[in-house]
């Protein structure tokens, strides 16, 4: 049974964001949520995905902060 991660990103502009949000929506995350209009935003992903929600989150150019769950 895997973990879940938590992921804490910082992105310039708001349209970033939110294009992570529905990339973020997309590989299944249990929880998106965050201050879209100011860059921010923080999610929870399986472990198994994590890598490849960090990966996304930089080519966006978000800057991802990670801490794992439980």
């Amino acid at each position: 049974m895997s973990g879940q991660i938590e992921i804490r990103a910082n992105f310039g502009q708001p349209a970033a964001a939110q294009e992570a949000l529905r990339k973020l929506q997309a590989l299944r995350a249990f929880e998106v949520n965050g201050i879209f209009e100011s860059g921010l935003l923080t999610a929870t992903v399986d472990e198994d995905v994590a890598e490849r929600a960090i990966h996304m989150i930089e080519q966006i150019g978000g800057s991802p902060e990670t801490e794992a769950l439980g």
